[in-house]
């Protein structure tokens, strides 16, 4: 833009000026700063207009496009970018952090053995020293004091799988530095269980539902030797559905049950299975009971949201990729890495991302709906990068005489899953504690932030 006022506007300033040389002082300065206000908005208005503008821009304009393609597929799901004095504590890298690990396996009992690393000879223990750094802030690590605060008088459930079991051992050891639970479980039964922390009556439960919806073993053996599931893709698991009133917060995941070979029912009537191995029958892969299940669970969650009895804070945990190399799962793969991805080394590719993008799109046509109050739980970026993060065969002794693969999709603790509750206690100062009586935001403000 050009620096210089309007010529003809200075030619008229100047022929002005010039008429009054024999006027009094006062009325010669008076005139001139007259002309001088007639000229400075014309000179000043597009400077003003052009910045007006280009805050609008930067306000409306959708994310810079990843190198991944995947990635980029998922953004567009989420609508406009915030200003940039907030960030997505989502996308970012990982960073040393010396200060790790904040528990250990000997003062926490929550640790199962299948993910308690340490106790069974990981010779490395690099994998617990990594901290999650946002592209364009800082995320704390979790504080166990203000995490209680926030959840004074309230309670909280895990539904899903023993990868949601997982972080809510994580979250308890967090919280068993500063206080103490006692086992208030209605039964003996170890996939429901419920704590109690009496010092800030806090309740956390778990709900075992892998498939979310009502399941059935078929065969024990199947055609992988991982069972064979009837799965019944209109009916809900009452084991969660039935159980939800109370609760302030829910805490909803699913993801690697749906690879074993399941039989789908709909209306009671066989339509098809996924990897079945029978000529006679469709395949309609995991994908459709994995959208179908989601799309069900949420509507359940609407459904008793609108009828009164559910007033609590959804978040859905995204799927956790698993990291076999070298082999599959039961074909001597293995996950032997000591240290993260960068961002830039790998991306979501696959089955990973079309569980993925599926949580989305049903998370998406549920948030439409506008009964239940979802917030989304994206840990799949940050998750994706730690494939030194796994127990592989460190989950028993070696001299045990057990038939177990090596495990690329459960975590070690303490490790890479913790900071899935970094984003938790994040989400819940954003909502400032309310809790059910937080306001319930759009589809294309998903995002959690730090301003």
């Amino acid at each position: 833009m050009n620096s210089k006022p309007p010529t003809s506007e200075l030619q008229t300033a100047g022929s002005k000026i010039a008429s009054l040389q024999n006027t009094p002082r006062i009325v010669l300065l008076l005139t001139f700063s007259l002309v001088l206000l007639t000229i400075i908005p014309l000179y000043l208005f597009p400077l003003l207009a052009t910045s007006l503008a280009s805050t609008s821009s930067d306000l409306s304009s959708p994310p810079s496009a990843s190198s991944s393609s995947s990635r980029s597929s998922a953004i567009r799901l989420v609508g406009k970018r915030y200003p940039s004095s907030r960030c997505d504590i989502f996308r970012g890298e990982w960073v040393p952090n010396p200060s790790a690990p904040y528990y250990t396996n000997e003062s926490c009992w929550a640790i199962h053995n299948h993910q308690n690393c340490m106790k069974f000879g990981r010779p490395d223990n690099e994998f617990m020293k990594w901290k999650w750094k946002p592209n364009d802030c800082d995320l704390p690590v979790f504080n166990p004091g203000q995490f209680l605060e926030l959840v004074r008088g309230k309670s909280l459930a895990f539904v899903g799988d023993s990868v949601g079991r997982n972080q809510m051992q994580s979250l308890i050891c967090f919280l068993l530095r500063v206080t103490y639970s006692v086992d208030a479980s209605p039964t003996k039964d170890d996939r429901f269980k419920r704590y109690h922390f009496p010092t800030h009556n806090f309740t956390i439960a778990s709900f075992w539902s892998p498939f979310l919806v009502r399941s059935e073993e078929a065969n024990a053996n199947g055609p992988t030797r991982t069972g064979l599931f009837n799965l019944y893709l209109d009916e809900p698991d009452t084991n969660w559905t039935t159980q939800l009133s109370g609760f302030d917060y829910v805490i909803i995941s699913a993801g690697h049950w749906f690879l074993r070979p399941s039989m789908f029912y709909e209306s009671r009537n066989f339509v098809g299975c996924h990897y079945c191995l029978d000529p006679n029958v469709t395949d309609l892969t995991m994908h459709y009971s994995y959208r179908r299940a989601f799309r069900l669970a949420f509507r359940v969650l609407n459904d008793l949201a609108e009828a009164g009895n559910f007033r609590g804070l959804v978040f859905l945990r995204t799927f956790a990729p698993s990291h076999f190399e070298n082999g599959e799962w039961n074909k001597g793969g293995n996950c032997v890495r000591q240290r993260p991805f960068r961002s830039n080394e790998t991306r979501l590719d696959g089955y990973s991302l079309e569980m993925y993008m599926t949580q989305l799109e049903e998370y998406a046509e549920a948030t439409r709906a506008g009964r239940a109050q979802f917030r989304l739980l994206d840990t799949t970026d940050a998750t994706l990068l730690r494939p030194d993060g796994h127990p592989s065969r460190y989950g028993h002794r070696a001299e045990e005489n057990v038939t177990l693969y090596n495990d690329c999709v459960h975590w070690c603790l303490p490790g890479p899953i913790d900071t899935w509750n970094d984003f938790l206690l994040q989400m819940l100062k954003n909502e400032g504690g309310r809790g059910a009586a937080a306001g319930r935001r759009s589809w294309g403000l998903r995002k959690s932030t730090i301003k």
